[in-house]
């Protein structure tokens, strides 16, 4: 690991022993920071490292329990998100907070002066956005945006305020390869008039891209600095772990067996004014494979998924089969019944119930196919208890589900041990089929890696795997084949070593025809 020197200025931001107390847990240990002015600075950690924390009382959002907060030297009181906007901190949140059914501009405005005008809004929005290299329709409704757009909208409204430091938290989770290289290029311009960004992100490859330094947190505490250009991802992650991260294997000899799970030509009308139509989507999945499918936010990924999990059943039966059984017109419960098993995207109140232990969290994802291991009883309506908790241990163990107790509550475990549960709670039915939608969303590279093993270990067995997945990284890490779906429209598949990144992200844009694609296929 190679510390970098500080810069002999005056750093723009610095953070001196500050701690965050929840109870007696420590999310943040007396850190040390400094940010120099007109660098690129990234902020790195697993899950429940503490990178929320600190930024989240930089911005104001929560109050530091000890220590100080420095700017330009002098130190500071961050009460609001309002006061550190004043200050000249903007933060871009991970997850959006924009209104579909308003304009771009009239987004904006909500967190500016209620004084200055619409108009002057859409004026200024236009112009910097143009000066950037973000492109937007000031007058265009949020509804009718891609997931790349509506960023830009979040990045122009903090660049409206003139921010001296720009905080970004996973910026390039909904982006195409294109669209991260246009982000680039605007950080690096910033970057030239002499602004700051804290930059967090799961993707080390593109810290060590951009980034000038590193900070690395673990259990709350900073473990070091670096310059990640003279690190590799491994150095990078292991930093971050604390010990090697384990390499995904891929047995790249399997061969496939019959068809497991078949669509044919399935069109879904959109539930509601937001929601994507499917559009003619057509697909079948071996025995041993593992189907990826790519594509950015909110081009039908959820769509796609609750119509192969049975959440949302169709009207014809044949337009979906499972082990050549129809079941268009089956729930999931039927589905699960057939050998199915499913992991949705949203872990909290879709994948697991927050306020249950994780006992209850694998009895209501498995009473109905586990009837005889769970259950007891003539009516089968008395739960077999020991045989629910052996299981919960079972998973756990095989996952490496780090938790404070025998029997947590869901919503104490991080994201990333979460996650590990639920997708341990389906493998451990050994499914024929697994479907799994965003299986490593904001999730730490050591609990990245057990994850996507397991997947290829499932295929291995000889299972028929779906992944849609918005990490390209993890798509070519995993897949035997690679889909792209766009506007609810799911392209044919490729063998992945037929794609590249740049193919794939212009796929993702809407170009789903070979002959309208650059045939610069096989390197990755």
């Amino acid at each position: 690991m190679t510390v970098s020197e500080g810069p002999a200025a005056v750093p723009l931001l610095s953070v001196r022993g500050l701690t965050k107390l929840f109870g007696n847990f420590a999310a943040c240990d007396a850190i040390e920071l400094d940010v120099a002015a007109g660098e690129i600075h990234a902020l790195l950690g697993e899950n429940g490292a503490g990178k929320s924390t600190l930024v989240k009382m930089l911005f104001g959002v929560l109050e530091p329990t000890a220590g100080q907060i420095l700017w330009n030297g002098a130190p500071v009181t961050i009460r609001s998100p309002g006061e550190a906007r004043r200050l000249g901190i903007g933060m871009v949140f991970q997850h959006f907070s924009l209104f579909e059914a308003l304009t771009v501009a009239e987004n904006i405005a909500l967190s500016l002066d209620p004084r200055i005008s619409l108009s002057k809004i859409s004026d200024e929005a236009a112009s910097l956005s143009k000066a950037y290299g973000l492109p937007l329709d000031p007058k265009a409704h949020v509804a009718d945006l891609s997931v790349g757009e509506r960023q830009r909208i979040e990045i122009v409204r903090a660049l409206l305020q003139n921010p001296s430091l720009i905080i970004l938290d996973e910026p390039t989770s909904v982006l195409t390869p294109q669209e991260a290289d246009r982000l680039f290029e605007t950080l690096f311009k910033l970057k030239a008039e002499g602004r700051s960004v804290l930059y967090i992100s799961h993707r080390l490859e593109e810290v060590r891209r951009i980034c000038d330094r590193a900070t690395v947190l673990r259990h709350g505490k900073v473990r070091g600095a670096c310059d990640p250009k003279q690190e590799t991802p491994a150095s990078l992650a292991r930093m971050m772990v604390g010990s090697d991260v384990a390499e995904v294997h891929r047995d790249e000899t399997a061969k496939l067996g019959d068809v497991q799970i078949e669509m044919d030509s399935l069109s879904v009308a959109a539930r509601t004014p937001f929601a994507v139509s499917l559009k003619n989507i057509s697909m079948k999945v071996r025995a041993g494979e593992i189907l990826a499918i790519a594509g950015v936010a909110g081009n039908g990924q959820g769509e796609l998924f609750d119509v192969l999990s049975g959440e949302y059943p169709v009207a014809d039966d044949n337009a979906i089969r499972l082990r050549g059984r129809p079941v268009g017109r089956l729930g999931i419960n039927g589905r699960r019944l057939l050998g199915a098993g499913f992991v949705p995207e949203e872990r909290h109140g879709h994948a697991a119930v927050a306020a249950m232990p994780l006992s209850d969290n694998l009895l209501l994802a498995r009473s109905q196919s586990d009837k005889r291991a769970f259950l007891t009883g003539g009516g089968m309506s008395i739960i077999r208890q020991d045989a629910v908790r052996s299981a919960t241990r079972r998973i756990c163990e095989a996952m490496d589900v780090r938790k404070s107790g025998e029997d947590p509550q869901a919503g104490s475990l991080s994201g990333g041990n979460l996650q590990k549960f639920i997708v341990g709670r389906e493998l451990d039915r050994q499914p024929a089929v697994l479907v799994v939608n965003q299986p490593t969303w904001g999730v730490d590279a050591g609990a990245a890696s057990h994850i996507r093993q397991a997947l290829i270990d499932l295929a291995k067995a000889g299972s028929a795997v779906v992944v849609i997945s918005q990490d390209l990284d993890e798509i070519f890490e995993v897949a035997t084949s690679i889909a792209v779906i766009s506007e609810g429209r799911l392209s044919k598949s490729y063998p992945a070593g037929e794609l590249t990144l740049e193919r794939i992200g212009l796929m993702m844009g809407g170009i789903h025809e070979s002959h309208s694609i650059p045939e610069t296929a096989h390197a990755h």
